[in-house]
């Protein structure tokens, strides 16, 4: 696995040598959504929660590190910073309704809370410029301009901080704790798991990493509007994370990548988009039910003695 990882990184290091500008904007669009995919599917697959937030934590994430920028004149780190904090206490506050409710009550509870975010960007003119939206500023590091190459380097770099992160909290006690909660809530209070800290600490890394990818996407895009963080995009982060497989990482960020891919390699086919995008969906979730993750995860002997390892742990 380490192996692989490695290998995957050299060349994913080495794509701005090979790609024009517009390809390294697809690859940039597909780290993102790497990090959408990996907080989702921190709540949805590890803690078991059915919560639709990520749209929510996605454009908290985004309006923060443009108003920063435009408002205060904040760099581009201090932004994405401001983001990242923001998306983690959103995280929590979400957190606070699935301490008493669960199941489809707590997935309309956090669908609102997204609609109700996308009334404040459309409505908070003085703050949020309206359902225009805004343009960003430009975007520099250490007072230099991002180009296209460095704004994909810059990502790559928080993508591997971001992945690995939750790779060493998913992997630690506090991820053995949210499949614990997934599996029996209440085996796992009675073995001295602290259920309502759990669930908080789960919410909160999903806002977390979910809105450090929305401070991405805005700089990436170089605009930011309401319309962007509805109900359509809560439908995408969901989609990738069912293809990719609930409860993997590595399946999180193989969803992220087809499902941000495929629309740009069948764009000069008119309609073809849409019938192979509903043929993946119903092949998956027909002949692999638990995603593209663990479909590899069985087939492949290094990945099955990884999740061997694992179980293991889990146990």
């Amino acid at each position: 696995m380490r192996y692989v990882v490695i290998i995957i990184l050299a060349l994913l290091m080495a794509l701005p040598l090979l790609a024009n500008d517009y390809q390294l904007f697809v690859a940039s669009t597909m780290l993102v959504y790497c990090l959408v995919a990996v907080g989702l599917n921190t709540v949805l697959g590890y803690l078991g929660q059915l919560a639709f937030a990520s749209a929510a934590f996605f454009g908290i994430g985004a309006y923060a590190a443009g108003l920063s920028m435009v408002h205060l004149g904040f760099g581009s780190l201090s932004a994405i910073l401001l983001a990242t904090v923001c998306g983690g206490l959103a995280g929590i506050l979400v957190g606070l309704p699935a301490l008493r409710v669960r199941g489809y009550y707590l997935a309309i509870i956090t669908l609102a809370f997204g609609e109700l975010m996308r009334w404040f960007y459309v409505h908070g003119d003085a703050v949020t410029y309206g359902s225009g939206g805004f343009n960003m500023p430009d975007v520099s590091l250490f007072g230099f301009a991002l180009s296209d190459m460095k704004k994909y380097y810059l990502f790559l770099f928080m993508v591997v901080i971001g992945v690995g992160a939750s790779a060493l909290l998913l992997h630690s006690r506090y991820g053995r704790a949210f499949v614990a909660v997934r599996n029996n809530e209440p085996a796992a209070g009675s073995l001295g798991i602290a259920v309502n800290r759990t669930k908080i600490i789960a919410f909160a890394w999903s806002g977390l990493i979910t809105g450090l990818a929305g401070a991405l996407y805005a700089i990436l895009n170089g605009r930011v509007s309401p319309d962007t963080f509805g109900i359509s995009q809560m439908l995408m982060h969901f989609v990738i994370v069912m293809i990719g497989g609930l409860g993997s990482l590595a399946g999180s960020m193989i969803g992220a990548v087809l499902l941000t891919g495929l629309p740009e390699l069948l764009r000069n086919f008119p309609g073809l988009e849409e019938i192979v995008f509903s043929a993946l969906l119903i092949v998956v979730l027909f002949f692999m039910p638990k995603g593209v993750g663990g479909f590899l995860a069985a087939h492949l002997p290094w990945m099955r003695e990884r999740l061997y390892r694992e179980d293991r742990r889990n146990a």
